[in-house]
């Protein structure tokens, strides 16, 4: 019963991150371009290529995300890799079904643009929610995150790695297509990341993840050999319980999903994740 109840969750992960990857597509699409307003991240990239070089937006999306979508599978691991890839399917389809309805919100620029960057972040923030990815600029950010983590054993926020990235986009904007486009683009931003950070916990900021166990052996290797992550071991004691041991490990947004399918092979453990501001060392 266990069994087919988490592959009933798994189906449904997969349905939402497809739902929210249209609702997203509908946002560019019918909403947000419109109204001179551009998506960002890599979609934004694409965006900024199409009006370069009139080629069709879902071939323009396809060949910015898939360096970035194998690259993610492989650093992140062949599941994360079937959901970006599902969601990104979803999300090039989309743009190509939308294009014809008929339908276009023609209102003050200003409401549009808020209106089209809040459906374009709750759509992100259904596939973030759900362990997917249809923005290449989040893998991009894991990437240097993994890389400086290997060779430093520091963890870094990857806040100031998506601000930059997507400043790059903008300012190309403002040169490659107009200063109206730039700016619209920039509104879109913060309020799709307003969205984000509503209903993701600041998915951008790295996770506390504090593990209670009896058996802290498998827990510590799996860690170690699945993800190279240490952890910080501390006698603890329950009321009911007894004698087990505290883990607190730290880890991003995206890695979480691998804590979890570790924590869920090892029975008797109880978990908790935070969010951190700034690690001192």
């Amino acid at each position: 019963m266990k069994s087919i109840g988490k592959r009933l969750g798994e189906a449904f992960s997969y349905i939402i991150i497809i739902f929210g990857a249209l609702l997203a597509s509908f946002a560019v699409i019918c909403i947000l371009l419109p109204n001179d307003a551009i998506d960002y991240g890599t979609a934004g990239i694409a965006i900024i290529l199409h009006h370069l070089t009139g080629l069709n937006l879902s071939i323009c999306v396809a060949i910015v995300f898939v360096p970035f979508l194998i690259a993610g599978a492989i650093i992140l691991g062949i599941k994360f890799g079937l959901k970006a890839l599902v969601g990104s399917v979803a999300y090039t389809v989309g743009l190509e079904v939308f294009e014809y309805i008929p339908f276009r919100l023609n209102v003050e620029h200003f409401l549009a643009v808020v209106f089209g960057g809040a459906l374009l972040g709750l759509g992100l923030s259904l596939i973030l929610r759900h362990g997917g990815c249809i923005d290449g600029s989040e893998i991009f950010a894991n990437i240097l995150l993994k890389k400086y983590f290997d060779k430093t054993g520091k963890n870094f926020s990857m806040t100031y790695i998506l601000v930059a990235f997507n400043a790059c986009v903008y300012v190309a904007a403002f040169f490659l297509i107009n200063r109206n486009a730039a700016l619209m683009s920039l509104l879109v931003y913060v309020v799709a990341t307003a969205i984000i950070n509503h209903f993701t916990d600041r998915f951008e900021a790295i996770k506390q993840v504090t593990i209670i166990t009896k058996s802290p052996e498998g827990v510590i290797s799996d860690l170690k050999s699945k993800m190279n992550k240490t952890c910080t071991m501390m006698d603890s004691r329950g009321a009911i319980a007894g004698e087990n041991t505290t883990l607190i490990c730290y880890v991003n947004y995206f890695e979480l999903q691998k804590v979890k399918d570790i924590i869920s092979k090892h029975k008797g453990t109880f978990s908790t994740v935070s969010t951190i501001d700034e690690i001192i060392r």
